[in-house]
C-alpha cells in the first residue's frame, strides 16, 4: 500500500476547501441528542482523511459537536450555504432515507457549481434526483461498501469532478 504524504490531494489539485454533508438530525440518539459512535465514524473518518490530505473541512456536525450543541435552523441554514458557497469541493452522504437538509445542500452545490462527490453505500436506494444530479452538475458517484477502503476511490472522483469542473469552466 503506497502512503500519500500529508497535504497530498490539495497541493495536487490546488484546492483549499470542503464542505462535507450528510444526513444529522436523525441520526442523533434521542436519549442523548448526540450522534452516537456508529453514526459519527463515517464523518469522523471522512473528516480525517480529508485534512490530512491538506483540505480544511467544513461539516455543521463537528461543529456542533455532534448533537451536543446544535445551532438554531436560521443560523445553520445561513452558515451552512455560505461555506457551501465558499468550498472548492462538495462531498455528500446523501442518506437513506433521504436527508432533507443534505438534498438541499446539493441544490445549493450544484446552483454554485462545485464539483460535487456523492457517496452512495452500495445496496440502498437513493432518489431520482440524487441519481439524476450528474445530467445538471459536475457530480461523480462513488458506490461503496465500505467506507474505509472506499478513501482511495473517494479521492480519485474528488480529481475527476475538479478536472471537469475546470474544463467546463474553461470552455465559457
Amino acid at each position: 500500500m503506497t502512503v500519500t504524504p500529508t497535504g497530498y490531494l490539495a497541493r495536487e489539485l490546488g484546492v483549499d476547501t470542503l464542505f462535507l454533508a450528510g444526513p444529522f438530525l436523525q441520526l442523533l440518539d434521542p436519549a442523548t441528542g448526540e450522534m452516537p459512535d456508529e453514526t459519527r465514524t463515517p464523518f469522523a473518518t471522512l473528516i480525517e482523511h480529508f485534512e490530512e490530505h491538506g483540505l480544511s473541512v467544513h461539516n455543521a456536525h463537528r461543529r456542533e459537536a455532534w448533537g451536543a450543541d446544535l445551532m438554531q435552523p436560521a443560523e445553520c441554514t445561513r452558515l451552512d450555504q455560505e461555506e457551501i458557497k465558499k468550498a472548492d469541493v462538495f462531498v455528500a452522504l446523501p442518506g437513506y432515507p433521504a436527508s432533507p437538509g443534505t438534498h438541499i445542500e446539493m441544490g445549493w452545490a450544484s446552483a454554485f457549481e462545485k464539483p460535487i462527490v456523492l457517496l452512495l453505500e452500495e445496496g440502498q436506494e437513493y432518489a431520482f434526483l440524487v441519481r439524476g444530479l450528474h445530467s445538471v452538475a459536475t457530480v461523480e458517484y462513488v458506490v461503496y461498501r465500505d467506507l474505509p477502503t472506499a478513501l482511495p476511490a473517494i479521492d480519485e472522483a474528488i480529481r475527476r469532478a475538479v478536472a471537469r469542473r475546470r474544463e467546463a469552466s474553461d470552455r465559457r
